[in-house]
């Protein structure tokens, strides 16, 4: 079996049972103790599960809780890497587009140098300077007024106003979780009104967000799986998400390659 077999064994139990024991996977699995410990520690490093004695738990928390940039910069790097690139291909020359704040679309901004005559609204200070030092001159770049939260978002009553006078032909959507019956949310209230105004000016909007984010769910909906046109994930997204996705929603998923995981 695969490491990447190995440790969808491993989340799917921590999703079932909320903990797993080293020695319970190593029974299970039939692999040595140390083996188990690196698929552990692998999943740490994605922010997928929290290490503890003996065995993990899951990252799964309250859904006021709301990380800082710095701390989701640092989980998911190959996904986000994939489904960045995969983003970028649904860009054409001379469009104006919106990105959300978030870790997920600063990555897709720094994948926007091969495509001409770009208009960017963006409400995160991180996004638009990761656009700016590019140094294109056939780019456009507006930031939105508004309050910083601690995921480094401009959001509230500024960031409403001035994107409600918008009309963006394409608008990526960065998530705190996706769940069914909650469907695309974030931590902040603030930030759920902000979102969903860039949702209301986009001629098509499009959820990147990686498979970690799935069965997460924050307190605010963003809008419902139904309300976009496409989500981007990887393909470590669980088969039931994949299932119940689908029916509502057009699904890509970005190939995450051995080789990208380990580095």
């Amino acid at each position: 079996m695969l490491a990447r077999q190995r440790q969808d064994v491993i989340l799917d139990e921590i999703r079932r049972t909320g903990a797993v024991q080293v020695s319970d996977l190593v029974t299970r699995l039939g692999v040595s103790d140390m083996t188990i410990r690196r698929d552990l520690d692998a999943l740490a490093r994605r922010g997928l599960v929290e290490k503890v004695y003996g065995g993990a738990t899951s990252m799964i928390g309250r859904s006021t809780d709301e990380p800082g940039f710095e701390a989701k910069s640092v989980r998911q790097l190959a996904e986000k890497e994939a489904i960045a690139r995969l983003a970028a291909e649904q860009i054409r020359p001379g469009t104006a587009i919106g990105l959300t704040a978030g870790t997920t679309t600063w990555t897709l901004a720094r994948h926007l140098d091969e495509i001409p005559d770009l208009t960017v609204v963006t409400n995160s200070v991180r996004v638009a300077d990761a656009l700016q030092q590019r140094g294109r001159t056939d780019r456009a770049v507006v930031l939105t007024g508004g309050v910083r939260t601690p995921s480094d978002a401009l959001v509230g009553p500024v960031a409403v106003k001035s994107l409600r006078s918008l009309h963006l032909d394409l608008v990526f959507l960065g998530v705190h979780g996706m769940a069914p019956r909650a469907g695309f949310t974030t931590p902040n209230l603030n930030e759920g009104e902000t979102n969903r105004a860039f949702a209301e000016a986009a001629g098509r909007l499009v959820v990147v967000a990686d498979s970690s984010k799935w069965s997460t769910v924050g307190i605010s909906t963003i809008v419902d799986f139904a309300e976009a046109d496409l989500l981007i994930s990887d393909d470590g997204l669980p088969a039931e998400a994949r299932t119940a996705l689908s029916e509502q929603i057009e699904l890509l998923l970005a190939e995450v390659t051995e080789q990208e995981e380990e580095a």
